[in-house]
């Protein structure tokens, strides 16, 4: 059974940082591309960050992204990592653990909840 976990949300105040994790069971987690998406409260599902098996990285092509948030990931503990800096109000949403490759089926976390307010 394929489970991704995630963890890490919460309640971060403007220009603070958050860090979520998701631990990945029943995949080939290293033959995977691991993402992080987001959906906001009358928005569509979009992507934030994915990391390739290679490690290649490609973030959404959005300014406010920009060298705010970074994804990692660590094979050996079959985990993603997404760092979130200098976070704000419109950062808040429930960000979603993806793991996807060509030919296979693509799964998803339950979603963490995130939240920018002071």
């Amino acid at each position: 059974q394929v489970q991704l976990v995630e963890s890490g949300g919460g309640l971060a105040q403007p220009g603070g940082s958050l860090r979520l994790s998701c631990a990945a069971s029943g995949i080939s987690f290293s033959l995977y591309t691991m993402g992080w998406y987001r959906q906001a409260p009358g928005k569509q599902r979009e992507l934030v960050a994915a990391i390739t098996s290679g490690f290649t990285t490609n973030y959404a092509d959005s300014l406010t992204l920009k060298g705010r948030f970074t994804i990692s990931r660590d094979n050996a503990k079959r985990t993603v990592s997404l760092q979130m800096n200098s976070l704000k109000p419109e950062d808040t949403a429930v960000y979603y653990c993806n793991a996807q490759r060509p030919m296979s089926s693509t799964y998803w976390g339950q979603g963490t909840q995130v939240t920018v307010s002071s």
